[in-house]
């Protein structure tokens, strides 16, 4: 039985479970509203929430696309009971979790997040090119138009940040001083690119699309920022060999099998950017023609 989690309506997710139902695959998606009670039934572990249930020793591999495993917690009234039966419930759901993430797997919900300015220090060990950048809490130091800012966070949506309305940090170029301080921001050297890369990594192997953004002024500093009405062209691209070499062992001193990564190549040099565990990759397979998804479907 294949265990896969994520969110509601995830595209990427719908994809693979086609190719698993096309392979004969026994699969159970769960998704990030439901919380899981922890049975024991004739001494097997036994998981059950509102929609789903299952024995732990059924699931043979297991896809962590986004969402997670969350529980349900019991609580009691006497407080030295209620701290006891607290320790010992998460050391219930710890043996799950790790019991789940030592089975055949694509990501693990550990470490589906990771520390960027980790990664940057990470990747610049192994060899690769990472533009020059700092912490800073001013802009004291901040070469202008030549330095871009952007989240140090994974997540860059706003939830509900005015009535009714959402919103995205974008990769933005800095125009001008500040004259306060503000709280401890990320700030990197801009790169004159030819073009953006993202690539898609699965097992060792990388997919990778060449992004043309910089012909636009509306993606050329944030790809993401989509020009609806006339899209970047994106093409199928290969990383040079030794680049390939450097993102493996990125990815394995991350523990990560799967991800995708950012590059920016500029003249004769290849840039990394940043690496997102549960990063979207739908694009590359739609218009790189990759077999994306059915490679998961296939490792699963």
């Amino acid at each position: 039985m294949i265990l896969i989690f994520s969110n509601n309506n995830d595209r990427t997710t719908i994809e693979v479970i086609r190719w698993l139902a096309a392979l004969n695959k026994d699969f159970i998606l769960v998704n990030d509203d439901e919380f899981f009670d922890i049975k024991v039934d004739k001494k097997r572990f036994f998981l059950q929430s509102q929609k789903n249930s299952f024995f732990l020793d059924d699931i043979q591999s297991v896809w962590y696309r986004r969402g997670g495993l969350l529980f349900k917690r019991y609580q009691y009234i006497n407080n030295s009971v209620n701290i006891y039966m607290n320790e010992a419930q998460h050391w219930l759901e710890d043996y799950i979790l790790k019991t789940l993430e030592s089975k055949k797997h694509i990501n693990k919900q550990s470490n589906s997040h990771v520390n960027k300015l980790l990664v940057l220090e990470y990747a610049q060990n192994i060899g690769l090119n990472v533009p020059e950048y700092f912490l800073a809490e001013n802009t004291h130091e901040v070469i202008l138009n030549k330095t871009i800012t952007k989240s140090i966070t994974g997540n860059v949506i706003l939830d509900n940040i005015s009535e009714n309305l959402d919103g995205i940090m974008y990769t933005t170029i800095i125009e001008e001083t500040e004259k306060e301080e503000f709280f401890i921001s990320f700030f990197q050297e801009k790169i004159e690119k030819d073009f953006e890369i993202r690539t898609f990594y699965l097992n060792g192997e990388c997919y990778s699309m060449a992004i043309f953004s910089q012909n636009d002024d509306q993606t050329k500093t944030d790809f993401r920022k989509y020009n609806n009405e006339k899209p970047n062209r994106n093409i199928r691209y290969s990383l040079p060999k030794e680049i390939e070499t450097k993102v493996q062992k990125l990815m394995q001193t991350l523990d990560l099998n799967c991800g995708s990564l950012d590059f920016i190549k500029s003249g004769d040099l290849y840039y990394f950017l940043e690496v997102n565990p549960v990063g979207q990759f739908a694009n590359v397979a739609y218009h790189c023609n990759y077999p994306l998804f059915k490679k998961i479907a296939d490792y699963l």
